[in-house]
């Protein structure tokens, strides 16, 4: 039900004759008012004396009482309104109203289609409850009744009077929302009549509803008028703050048309004494400029010279014309033709690899060749290839690199997370805001048609219902197709078959197989210790010491103080932790040189590492100093790198013999340990022939670490050397790290990440380590630092993997 005024109150006055057909519009004396009245209930704002005002009143128990009202003889209810403003109105008790409200007398009755009423009330009285009357179930009660003072002889009230009707004046000029009711009211009143002055100003406000109230309940004409002409005063400022407003508003909206309009004259004045070119002949000059020194195919200026000609015949001001005007200004900006001048000098190219990168020589000897294929064959032309290796590495660097050493434009955009196809082959110009892929950008920025273009992140690469931009892929990546690739925005042929593609990725896994067919893959597996040391002290240290402003007299790193902060604080496989470490040593010394601290050169030794970076985060990748029975390292391999890792097992008693497998293994990782299972079970007669297969023993096998996933196969040896430590109750041989994927019968498969997990044996500072036998090819191939000090033993079955774990047993 809705109780609320709608909006405004409007004067009696103005009501002037109301219908003069139908019952609802016989006037009743106002002589004689009732002791008892019904009650109607008011949230929003109360009603004053002297106005009227419709209320519309949904079916229900207060429209029960409208219709009872109506009957009687006075046609009178009281309006109050209620002590909170979200009450509910069907749940109401008499001290739920202020007591100070107004009676109402029914004028007329207007029934509603959907059910209820409007009806319009005219305002008579102030009134004040006593209490509560029983009337029936509905809200009734004792009133009595006010009216306003005579104050014709006190010149106070009368100086308010004519401040109220100044400022209400005021109010017209800046609000005219209210000027035909105040317009009437002041046409129709004499100034003898203050309150009726006063409580008809302050209901035109946009006063609160306790404000409204308080204003009601003053029956001391004073004090009411008084009140009325500070909320007048506030409504006063507020509309004046809002003209102000509307002012600036329509000002600044002028000054834009202003401008509008003379810069149009400017132009007109201009094109007239042949100081300017019309829009269309400046764009038109500017795209021939563009075209004057390129090598266009064929194809394209045909379809240039098309659209050139349709834009002769648009108006500037049509949207069309911006449309064709972006199509030819991408069309025209592109290097058709421009090629960067290549240089194949070996030499520069390894100096160049070198001056940027410490190690890696066998991706600097893949480059060298591929310059070296490049400076035979004329050019490096349909190549694709493809970093793979962990984070920090310097994938992107390396790409930056190649493109120095030929001398070409390098353009470097990331697809990780990518998943609209529209993003590589760009849009159809019939969408808005349409524009062409990365390839036609990389073009624009790269003003050359032979630049490196690297495609990061080709791993993470995402689909949605918008399209694969790995599909998209297959024809950039393609050099039998990219020859004439075809953007849809351009919608033109683009000869790719110029631009050197480098992608890199962490792993292949995740690359689309037919796109992965397309890429050379280089494998970037890692820094080992010493080539860390070497990268911090060349090239880190003296760069991010010149970035902050400090010099070698300041501040020193030994080789032992980088050590340490690789062993303690930066493990991973590249070095970007590594980086971060130094910086954030940097910046330590920079505040002690800036305090005046530092006034002798710091050196930062080994000792001194922890002083700017606390406690190491790491102590060792070895949890046991010695193993113990039941406990085997294995190596494994993770996009972050290599890693050892133990493989625990322990026996408990039960009823059945059985074996679980916890530390969050995969699936693959699942099936290796039943494989071992069963593998162990099936020659334990050969093993251990004295002992019996864990009989009525639950074994439980664990992978520590158990908030990191694990999968992989290349654990199945290590697991077998676990169950049988555990059931000879002897410790594998010490120092030793295996990796193997383990077959029913016995065999050892090769694995892959071979030198990464090289890396991570050299970092544990194990010496003795057991790869397949299929792998010694792999291990051949990797640098003599790497196994310098290691003892790998090559296995092709399990028994051998048993004489080198230990060897006082052997196979039987």
């Amino acid at each position: 039900m809705s109780l609320d005024d709608d909006e405004h109150q409007i004067d009696t006055n103005s009501l002037m004759d109301i219908d003069d057909e139908g019952p609802e519009d016989v006037y009743l004396p106002t002589s004689h008012y009732p002791d008892d009245l019904y009650l109607l209930p008011l949230t929003r704002r109360p009603f004053f004396p002297g106005m009227a005002a419709p209320l519309v009143i949904e079916p229900g128990p207060y429209y029960e009482v409208l219709k009872m009202v109506a009957k009687s003889e006075h046609k009178l209810l009281g309006l109050f309104m209620t002590k909170q403003e979200d009450a509910d109105i069907y749940k109401l008790k008499i001290s739920d109203f202020h007591r100070v409200g107004v009676v109402a007398r029914i004028l007329r009755i207007i029934p509603i289609e959907q059910g209820g009423a409007q009806v319009i009330l005219n305002m008579e009285r102030r009134i004040k409850i006593k209490k509560s009357a029983k009337k029936g179930p509905y809200l009734s009660a004792q009133v009595t009744y006010h009216d306003d003072p005579s104050a014709k002889e006190a010149k106070m009230i009368k100086a308010y009077t004519i401040s109220i009707i100044t400022t209400i004046k005021e109010l017209l000029k800046l609000n005219p929302l209210f000027k035909e009711e105040l317009q009437v009211f002041l046409g129709h009143s004499d100034f003898t009549e203050p309150g009726k002055l006063a409580d008809f100003a302050v209901a035109l406000t946009t006063a609160t509803r306790d404000e409204l109230q308080q204003v009601l309940s003053s029956f001391s004409l004073q004090e009411r008028i008084d009140r009325a002409l500070v909320l007048l005063k506030k409504e006063l400022d507020l509309s004046k703050l809002q003209s102000s407003i509307n002012q600036k508003i329509e000002g600044s909206v002028s000054k834009t048309q202003r401008e509008f309009f003379l810069r149009e004259q400017l132009k007109a004045i201009k094109k007239e004494l042949g100081m300017e070119k019309d829009e269309k002949s400046s764009d038109r000059a500017k795209f021939d400029e563009r075209l004057k020194d390129k090598k266009v195919p064929e194809e394209v200026t045909k379809v240039i010279h098309d659209e050139f000609e349709k834009l002769s015949f648009l108006e500037i001001q049509s949207a069309e014309y911006s449309v064709v005007r972006n199509y030819l200004d991408w069309l025209t900006i592109i290097p058709w033709g421009v090629m960067s001048p290549e240089k194949h000098d070996l030499r520069h190219a390894q100096k160049i690899l070198d001056e940027d990168h410490y190690g890696l020589k066998d991706v600097k000897e893949r480059i060298i060749e591929f310059i070296s294929v490049g400076k035979l064959s004329g050019g490096v032309k349909g190549s694709i290839i493809c970093f793979v290796g962990p984070p920090g590495v310097g994938k992107t660097s390396v790409g930056k690199s190649i493109a120095r050493a030929l001398n070409r434009k390098f353009f470097r955009f990331s697809v990780g997370g990518m998943r609209d196809e529209a993003e590589i082959k760009g849009h159809r110009r019939t969408y808005v805001g349409a524009m062409p892929g990365k390839m036609v950008q990389a073009l624009k920025h790269a003003d050359t048609m032979n630049p490196v273009i690297m495609i990061d992140e080709i791993d993470k690469m995402g689909a949605s219902y918008q399209g694969d931009p790995a599909s998209a892929l297959l024809e950039v990546l393609d050099p039998e197709q990219n020859i004439d690739f075809l953007d849809h925005y351009l919608d033109v042929r683009t000869d790719l078959s110029d631009v050197l593609f480098i992608t890199t990725a962490n792993v292949l896994d995740t690359i689309p197989g037919p796109l992965l067919d397309r890429m050379d893959v280089i494998k970037l597996s890692g820094y080992i210790m010493e080539e860390k040391v070497e990268i911090a002290h060349r090239y880190l240290v003296p760069k991010h010491r010149g970035e902050m402003g400090l010099k070698t007299t300041d501040v020193a790193f030994t080789k032992d103080g980088i050590r340490e902060i690789i062993n303690g604080y930066a493990r991973e496989s590249g070095v970007r932790s590594l980086e971060k470490n130094i910086k954030k040593i940097l910046r330590k010394v920079a505040v002690e040189v800036v305090k005046g601290k530092g006034k002798k050169k710091i050196t930062l030794s080994k000792a001194a590492i922890s002083k700017y970076l606390g406690n190491p985060i790491f102590t060792s990748d070895r949890f046991y100093k010695k193993t113990p029975p039941g406990v085997t390292m294995g190596l494994a391999w993770t996009s972050m790198g290599g890693a050892t890792l133990y493989v625990e097992a322990v026996k408990n008693p039960s009823e059945k013999t059985q074996m679980k497998l916890t530390g969050q293994a995969g699936d693959v990782m699942k099936e290796s340990s039943q494989i071992a299972w069963s593998f162990l079970m099936s020659r334990d007669k050969e093993y251990f022939p004295k002992k019996k297969f864990f009989e009525k023993n639950e074994v439980h096998m664990h992978i520590p670490e158990g908030a990191t996933p694990k999968d992989g196969p290349s654990a199945g040896v290590t697991m077998v050397t676990s169950l049988i430590s555990l059931l000879l109750d002897k410790p594998v041989r010490p120092d030793l790290a295996m990796t193997g994927e383990l077959t029913l019968t016995g065999k050892v498969l090769p694995i892959g990440g071979v030198k990464e997990k090289l890396i991570a044996a050299r970092r544990s500072k194990v010496k003795t380590l057991i790869f397949p036998g299929e792998n010694r090819r792999d291990v051949e191939e990797l640098p003599a630092y790497l196994k310098k000090g290691l003892r790998i033993n090559f296995v092709d079955h399990y028994d051998d993997v048993f004489k080198v774990a230990f060897p006082k047993r052997g196979a039987k």
